[in-house]
């Protein structure tokens, strides 16, 4: 279980972040750092980064830092969970800049709990959605967020089941889909047993609709009836399959790097499920697999949608990915088969199976 909270607080911030990150953590015995150079082993650790980026969406120290924990290699960050709060002068780069964090730490070992970011925009107007329900100043929202949110970090656990459900959600079923091919690779690696349940579910063509925006009231009364505006097979199978799930694991190919129009749909119409239902006992995985290059990018596009949006929580190494082009060459990537072994016992390990 991680305990101490560090807090990296790279480069020379401005006095008025600095000062709010201070009070934001003062509740909690924590250690201060600004640069690689001082960093102390962050294994077993709970890391808050706090970032504040120059209107570019630069933070040099940042990089240094991320790139000085990245050089300790996989391990570096084992048994440790994380947490963003991340500020811009500007309109944008919040999203970007904690995605990649997540991203690259993730791969080191770096576990993360559902909406695991705070971010603040200019003049804090990504808390305009929030003020409609909330009778409280745009300064005050971001506040109470940020302290919420390190307490949360504080509290967090690794989360196991006696008997877990895992739903794996995929959208092309043939196969010579070297996708496919790797998940039949890694479902070896996965002994069977009565400990758990394993459920597939086909996303197919023709039988899902994407979100149509509905209204937040009307969105609310479909949820609260389990329903949708749409319907179809996401009420009648998939939705009721994630809601069922302890851990999801997403099959996604990369289409011009991002995920498949279908599967895209299932997380955008996840809405309606996400206003009854809380996502942070729900873990998710996943396997991509790019004909080129641009993993990073699909990868990066699920933790934005599923763990800073929506709230699944992250388990480490979560990710497993190849690149493959013909049909069947995912078979003979060097190494393939340690990657394999990894990538699933990481997951056994982790899911307790």
């Amino acid at each position: 279980m991680a305990s101490d909270l560090i807090v990296l607080l790279p480069g020379k911030t401005s006095k008025v972040f600095k000062e709010f990150i201070f009070e934001i953590v003062k509740d909690f015995p924590s250690q201060i750092i600004n640069r690689a150079a001082d960093m102390p082993s962050l294994q077993n650790k709970s890391i808050l980064w706090a970032v504040e980026l120059n209107e570019y969406g630069f933070n040099i120290s940042m990089e240094e830092i991320l790139q000085a924990i990245c050089q300790k290699g996989q391990g570096a960050l084992k048994n440790s969970q994380g947490a963003i709060i991340v500020q811009s002068p500007v309109e944008f780069w919040t999203k970007y800049c904690a995605n990649r964090i997540i991203f690259q730490t993730n791969q080191l070992g770096c576990r993360y709990m559902g909406h695991s970011v705070v971010e603040a925009t200019k003049e804090l107007v990504n808390f305009l959605t929030w003020q409609k329900h909330l009778n409280k100043s745009l300064l005050e929202i971001y506040t109470k967020n940020s302290h919420n949110l390190v307490t949360r970090l504080m509290q967090n656990n690794k989360i196991s089941f006696r008997n877990p459900e895992v739903l794996v959600l995929y959208s092309n079923p043939r196969k010579t889909s070297n996708t496919m091919m790797l998940w039949q690779i890694v479902k070896k690696q996965i002994p069977c047993n009565e400990n758990w349940h394993l459920v597939q579910r086909h996303v197919e063509n023709g039988t899902i609709v994407d979100c149509r925006g509905c209204l937040y009231k009307t969105c609310l009364h479909y949820s609260e009836r389990k329903s949708c505006f749409y319907g179809g097979i996401v009420v009648q199978e998939i939705l009721p399959a994630i809601e069922k799930a302890d851990y999801l694991i997403w099959l996604c190919p990369n289409y011009n790097d991002s995920v498949s129009a279908k599967l895209m749909a299932v997380i955008n119409r996840l809405t309606v499920l996400y206003k009854r239902v809380n996502f942070y006992k729900k873990s998710f995985y996943s396997i991509i697999v790019s004909g080129n290059s641009g993993s990073e990018n699909v990868a990066m596009q699920l933790i934005g949608a599923l763990n800073i949006n929506k709230g699944f929580h992250l388990p480490p190494y979560f990710c497993l990915m190849a690149i493959a082009n013909d049909p069947g060459t995912v078979k003979k990537i060097p190494n393939i088969e340690e990657k394999v072994r990894d990538f699933a016992g990481n997951m056994r390990e982790e899911i307790g199976i």
